[in-house]
């Protein structure tokens, strides 16, 4: 799977939001919840050759681990090497960001 992976693109805040309270209807049980969530973020973020790897968050369980999607999600919150943020936001300016960091 990970030859067909070039590029992770983390969603904005508001889609993860959004992507959050979708799987709130989909599953009442919070693990349940989180894994359907969690895959619906890979399939939204997970690109090759700018196109999206998996069609769905279905797609992603049904072809990925637990353990590959903890691995991905790692990477795409920045526990792992990940892209400079300009790679994955060319609007980035790392001035503005280090002037909010040091409040």
């Amino acid at each position: 799977m990970m030859e067909e992976l070039d590029e992770l693109r983390p969603p904005t805040a508001w889609r993860l939001l959004e992507i959050w309270r979708g799987t709130r209807e989909l599953a009442e049980e919070p693990l349940e919840r989180a894994l359907l969530c969690n895959a619906q973020v890979l399939a939204e973020s997970c690109l090759y050759q700018g196109a999206p790897v998996f069609s769905n968050g279905g797609d992603v369980l049904a072809r990925l681990t637990a353990g590959e999607m903890e691995a991905l999600l790692r990477r795409l919150s920045g526990e792992a090497s990940s892209p400079a943020p300009a790679a994955v936001n060319r609007n980035f300016e790392q001035s503005r960001f280090q002037a909010l960091r040091e409040g």
